[in-house]
């Protein structure tokens, strides 16, 4: 089976790098080099491919080369082992995001449909012990990698939900004002959920039988609310209006979902195992979904997996690379040394970033 192929990357004044050009062919991508080279900014630079704002959510102005401040610019060709995409994403100073597919002008949603990418960053190492806003966050990423609709099913029900929050913060009580935003909210909030439960049925799915080291979670999608469907949202959503006006925001919905797991075999929640544990089941579930992803559309996703070799023994770290080869996935790995990557050995393209004097260098080396 063959992946989904970023096949060249080129990045102009982006972040600490003034220029960089990367060909690639499909096999993983390791990129090694000391702390604050300039390694992860590449990766980040693919997560632009995808719908948001990549995995460090940041805005455009934040993504510029400084001192330049002129704008920066992602190119990037894509394959899926037929055709060939053409994407450029970018921002001129001080100017919001821009996004191009084979030379037109789109919207960041219609990314969804040609590249599909997951992430695996130092970030998300506590995201089992920190807020639900970071678990719905992971859940719409998968969510998303198996409907690509679900960006604008979400877009539409933050959209309803900041205008009924306007409303309560000013203290409209008429309930005709809510009416016609309730029921918006209702009907991408059932989208939401469906997708949502889409998601996790899939996950769970790829994780049963898979021959994997990496432990198994039992997930489940929390809705406080305890309302499913349109219907019953638009109901809560009436029902709660003298609650939510005393506290300003919308208090119940898709929005305040959570997503719990349980690393199966020891019957433990996520929160309580270890943090070698948190993060082994973080790799399980990027490993399933990505499995999931190409069993259903017969090309496995974009990996980004950063910095993730340095917290796994040797025996772990050796399998992770197996796998991804196994699915035949296009993974760009960084690391702060070469040697992290040794048991891939021609299986892989190995990129050396250095720094120097805040500008990086990208060079391509020979397979060891």
């Amino acid at each position: 089976m063959t992946g989904l192929t970023v096949a060249r990357l080129q990045v102009s004044h982006f972040r600490s790098h003034l220029g960089a050009v990367v060909v690639a062919d499909g096999r993983p991508v390791a990129i090694h080099g000391p702390n604050g080279a300039g390694k992860t900014n590449l990766l980040e630079a693919v997560s632009l491919l995808s719908p948001g704002r990549g995995f460090r959510r940041a805005g455009p102005d934040d993504l510029v080369r400084r001192p330049e401040a002129l704008g920066w610019r992602v190119f990037a060709e894509v394959t899926d082992g037929r055709a060939l995409t053409e994407i450029v994403t970018g921002a001129e100073a001080g100017a919001a995001r821009s996004v191009q597919i084979d030379g037109k002008a789109a919207t960041q949603t219609a990314l969804a449909s040609i590249l599909r990418v997951l992430w695996l960053v130092p970030a998300m190492d506590r995201l089992w012990i920190e807020g639900a806003d970071g678990r719905r966050r992971f859940l719409d990423r998968a969510t998303l990698s198996f409907v690509p609709d679900h960006a604008e099913a979400t877009l539409r029900y933050d959209k309803a939900m900041r205008e009924r929050n306007r409303l309560l913060k000013d203290g409209v009580r008429d309930p005709h004002w809510y009416a016609a935003l309730e029921d918006a909210m209702a009907v991408a909030g059932a989208v939401v959920q469906g997708n949502r439960r889409t998601a996790v049925a899939a996950l769970t799915a790829a994780q049963a039988g898979a021959a994997t080291v990496f432990p198994t979670a039992t997930l489940t999608l929390v809705d406080p609310a305890d309302a499913e469907g349109a219907d019953a949202l638009r109901d809560a959503y009436a029902r709660g209006r003298a609650r939510d006006l005393a506290a300003g925001r919308t208090l119940s919905g898709p929005h305040r979902s959570d997503l719990e797991a349980i690393y199966a075999d020891k019957g433990v929640a996520a929160r309580d195992c270890s943090t070698g544990e948190q993060k082994a089941l973080l790799i399980s579930l990027i490993l399933a979904n990505a499995r999931a992803l190409a069993a259903a559309t017969g090309r496995a996703p974009v990996l980004l997996l950063d910095e993730v070799a340095a917290h796994l023994d040797t025996a772990r770290r050796a399998a992770l690379y197996d796998e991804i080869c196994a699915l035949g996935a296009q993974a760009w790995m960084t690391g702060t040394e070469r040697a992290l990557f040794d048991t891939l050995g021609n299986r892989a393209q190995y990129l050396s970033v250095t720094d120097a004097g805040g500008t990086s260098t990208v060079t391509a080396e020979e397979v060891p």
